[in-house]
């Protein structure tokens, strides 16, 4: 093998192992780069043949993720390490082989942080490449050096574009012919450039990344520009390649012309940058933005990451650069950075919009502190933190800075009953997308404390993010802040949040006050308001003037009064009327009207008609109507068909289907025929289910791990684990493990998922029973 003669025996064995581990894996360079947390480029290395031995850490991380024995690995390490010392030729000339850089020493930003282990130095990772049209020209000068010729080629463009990427990637085929780079820069950049320069030899590549720090030096820049280009020009030094990076705005004053009488500071550095320098572009463009999606999808996570927080804008290299940095100044800030973090974290993720008032943060974030923080905070805390946190990273990012709101266009309406909001006042700011993604991940089990609410109480305006803040407090049993903060959101006009709270009157038996909140969200224009004002005059007989708004509705566009049209007729017998109905309603797009057009057909005793809307249904994207279906047939003792509909609806795209029925024969303490639907369901699935995992967890005695599946189920809207876990836990006596579950779906959002029977005042934001409190009237 090539590979035996340009390694020792010792390194072509763990050279040998490795290759063998990737192909056992599936894995490509990439993804085996992701999965062990190294840069592609360390990883590529380690495999070529008659390239360096790889550190002792690049041999553990690959162990690791190839799952090798990591000792056995490390010990050829150090053996292959002795071949290569007792071996080693001579250095000659300055620097050392491509091979041997980490690029992050060449000061390409690191695209991620990856867990540091033991046996790790460094957790700083790179995403895949996507190359853009600069590297074309890069690689010209590459092929040209290859060639025999000198060449320079400067990049120009603004800080994290992906520069000095660029330029690594394109010394690459360089490393596998034995070059070697230079990277001047001790005991300055300009005077170890300067002093070395004569000494480069030839097929070495001259790493001036931040170019200004050579060019631009005050005392010796015109001399540095002078000796790059001697270089160039002496055929007996080459081939060399010279790499640089430039901001455009140190291009514009190197290369600018000057005035006749005025001073020519850089005439020496524009000769040498003149038609040698590339412009990177700010963003991706469509190309490379679908490049880029490839990677992500062939298991690139940082790129999958980065284009979910930018694609829209092809920022994509600044997000990668700025992104570690951006978490390490969460990570590693003051007590109050943190707070005033969190609290944007939290008003993000619970519904605000991007544009957060910072008068709301600064009060929100008081209980993010703890006693001890809050008493060391000084008069001007708040300033201090928000300077902080809008000083900005790689990429001009800063984690939380001011934004400034576009006025809202929108074409003259009709006056409604409800206050207009008043428009914010003060600054507003804006969290980081990445701060912002992260937050939604790392946050999502925690329920904001009372200072946040008080302050959105306090502080907002916006109707949408008041009501918005009001069903996330009622999703996690904060009920009187959610009532209070929707009362602030209907009287600036926000009509849902009116037909909330016409539910609780309505629920009170207040029939005035509830129609009254109809009338006025109709007023306003939401059609749905009106359907309700039908669904009333329903409950109440008045068949006619409850058709009446549901055919107001319907008009609208509201498809759900469709389905009050076909009820009425329904309730009359005129099934063929109530089937047209609902029949419409299907093609306006509501898909639970197969539902109903599937029950109607069972009761009728049609049970082909009801399996023909419910395949209906799975055309038009539904299967829970054939899940329904087979639910109907399983109550009537038709298991056949219920396990066949169930499995069909599985197929369909619904994992629960077999499962539903599982849990029903469970209920009926058929034990041994919920064994059967649970083992078809794993059939039907390909495997276990989170369903499924989360009851053996539970069975197990591993309730931490059951409810961290079922809220993660929740998050995806199922929340047929959590109740399954519920009913468990009430079957088993086990109260305490119903409480624990219930504050943790409440703490996580999801407990409407459980009910509300439990605490019939709610929570308090720290978690307690609230006392029993008036609703205020609208």
């Amino acid at each position: 093998m090539v590979e035996e003669h340009a390694d020792g025996a010792a390194l072509s064995e763990l050279r040998g192992r490795l290759r063998d581990g990737r192909v056992l894996a599936r894995l490509n360079m990439t993804q085996l780069a992701v999965r062990a947390g190294l840069g592609r480029t360390t990883v590529q290395a380690a495999f070529q043949a008659g390239g360096p031995v790889p550190s002792a850490d690049t041999v553990a991380a690959l162990a690791r993720a190839l799952r090798q024995p990591v000792e056995e690995l490390l010990a050829l390490q150090r053996a292959a390490s002795g071949e290569a010392t007792s071996a080693a030729a001579p250095e000659v000339g300055l620097g050392r082989p491509i091979a041997e850089w980490d690029p992050h020493d060449l000061e390409v930003h690191p695209a991620g942080t990856a867990a540091v282990s033991s046996s790790t130095t460094s957790g700083r990772v790179l995403s895949g490449y996507v190359p853009r049209a600069h590297d074309r020209a890069l690689a010209d000068a590459v092929r040209d050096t290859v060639a025999g010729r000198s060449r320079i080629l400067v990049l120009v463009g603004s800080s994290s574009t992906g520069k000095t990427r660029a330029c690594w990637e394109a010394v690459q085929p360089l490393a596998d012919q034995g070059w070697r780079l230079w990277h001047p820069f001790d005991p300055t950049r300009a005077e170890a450039a300067l002093a070395d320069l004569e000494r480069v030899a030839p097929r070495t590549v001259v790493w001036l990344n931040e170019a200004q720090h050579y060019l631009g030096d005050p005392q010796v820049g015109e001399r540095v520009a002078a000796a790059l280009h001697a270089l160039l020009i002496d055929p007996s030094r080459g081939p060399v390649l010279i790499l640089g990076t430039l901001w455009p705005e140190y291009d514009d004053s190197y290369t600018a012309v000057p005035r006749p009488d005025g001073p020519d500071p850089h005439s020496r550095v524009r000769e040498l940058l003149a038609g040698r320098t590339m412009t990177v572009p700010d963003v991706f463009d469509q190309d490379a933005l679908g490049t880029a999606a490839i990677l992500a999808e062939g298991g690139d996570r940082l790129l999958a990451d980065a284009l979910t927080r930018t694609g829209a804008d092809g920022r994509v290299a600044q997000d990668l650069a700025g992104a570690p940095e951006l978490l390490r100044r969460y990570q590693h800030g003051t007590p109050a950075v943190r707070a005033l973090l969190e609290a944007s974290m939290d008003a993000r993720r619970l519904g605000m919009g991007l544009h957060l008032p910072q008068a709301f943060l600064t009060d929100a974030a008081s209980d993010y502190l703890t006693d001890h923080d809050w008493d060391q905070l000084t008069n001007d805390w708040a300033e201090a933190a928000y300077a902080e946190l809008a000083r900005p990273v790689h990429g001009k990012q800063a984690p939380l800075y001011r934004t400034n709101p576009r006025p809202t266009r929108r074409p003259p309406v009709r006056p409604t009953a409800a206050t207009a909001a008043a428009p914010p006042t003060g600054p507003m700011l804006r969290l980081a997308d990445y701060l912002e993604q992260h937050g939604r991940a790392a946050r999502r089990l925690l329920c904001p404390p009372a200072s946040f609410w008080d302050a959105a109480y306090t502080h907002l305006t916006d109707p949408d993010d008041l009501n918005n803040l009001a069903e996330a407090a009622e999703a996690r049993g904060r009920l009187q802040w959610a009532h209070h903060l929707r009362l602030r959101a209907a009287r600036s006009g926000h009509t849902r949040a009116m037909i909330k709270l016409a539910w609780r009157r309505e629920s009170d038996g207040d029939r005035e006050g509830t129609e009254a909140l109809y009338r006025q969200a109709a007023d306003a224009g939401d059609p749905s308001a009106v359907r309700f004002l039908g669904q009333m005059r329903e409950a109440a007989g008045d068949q006619e003037n409850a058709e009446a708004f549901y055919q107001q509705a319907a008009d609208a566009g509201e498809a759900d009064a469709l389905r009050g049209l076909a009820r009425l007729r329904e309730e009359v017998g005129d099934w063929a009327g109530a089937e047209a109905f609902y029949r419409e309603a299907t093609e306006a797009g509501d898909t639970n009207a197969f539902t109903d057009l599937v029950s109607m057909r069972e009761q009728a005793g049609d049970r082909l008609g009801a399996e023909r809307y419910a395949r209906q249904g799975v055309d038009a994207g539904d299967p829970f109507p054939l899940t329904n279906l087979s639910v109907m047939r399983e109550e009537v003792g038709d298991r056949e068909s219920a396990e066949a509909l169930a499995r069909e609806a599985v197929s369909a795209g619904d994992a629960n289907a077999l499962l539903e029925l599982g849990r029903m024969r469970e209920r009926e303490r058929d034990r041994e025929g919920a064994d059967v639907a649970y083992r078809q369901a794993a059939e039907a699935n390909g495997g276990l289910t989170i369903a499924q995992i989360a009851r053996m967890r539970e069975e197990a005695g591993d309730e931490e791990g059951a409810e961290a599946l079922a809220l993660t189920a929740a998050d995806a809207r199922d929340f047929y684990v959590l109740r399954d876990l519920e009913w468990m836990r009430e079957e088993s006596g086990d109260r305490e493990g119903v409480e624990a579950l219930y504050r943790r779906a409440a703490d996580a959002g999801h407990l409407p998922s459980l009910g509300r029977g439990r605490w019939p005042y709610g929570l308090d934001p720290d978690g307690s029973p609230s006392s029993p409190w008036a609703a205020d009237c609208y």
